[in-house]
């Protein structure tokens, strides 16, 4: 059983699809074996590569923005709304379940970050 440590997105990817082939291994035997190192390995890889950062929503929707290169206009086409986008990132507005679903389903923001609560402008 060769496994080799996860240090580039082939090496993700190639250890990703040997996850999907094992996935049905029964237990105690070797391939259960070997997919549970791979999920070790790929989950220590992810949070490495995508750490989960810290804060509420709007700093989580800010950071996202941030890493995909994305301004307010692109919050603001995924809510359908300039004027929407701004009420969230200004804390005036509190995210409905549509726009975490938006935002997990577009953005691929874990939406157990975006359900944690936080405080609203005043």
């Amino acid at each position: 059983m060769e496994i080799n440590p996860i240090h580039t997105e082939a090496d993700h990817a190639a250890a990703l699809a040997e996850i999907e082939r094992l996935f049905d291994a029964a237990l105690g035997t070797p391939e259960a074996d070997r997919l549970d190192i791979l999920a070790t390995l790929v989950e220590r890889y992810e949070d490495a590569r995508w750490p989960v950062p810290e804060g509420d929503p709007v700093d989580i929707i800010g950071f996202m923005m941030e890493q995909r290169g994305e301004g307010q206009a692109g919050l603001a086409r995924l809510f359908g709304s300039a004027s929407r986008a701004s009420e969230i990132l200004n804390r005036k507005r509190a995210l409905t379940m549509e726009m975490v679903r938006q935002l997990n389903r577009e953005w691929g923001i874990p939406a157990e970050l975006l359900i944690r609560p936080y405080e609203l402008a005043a």
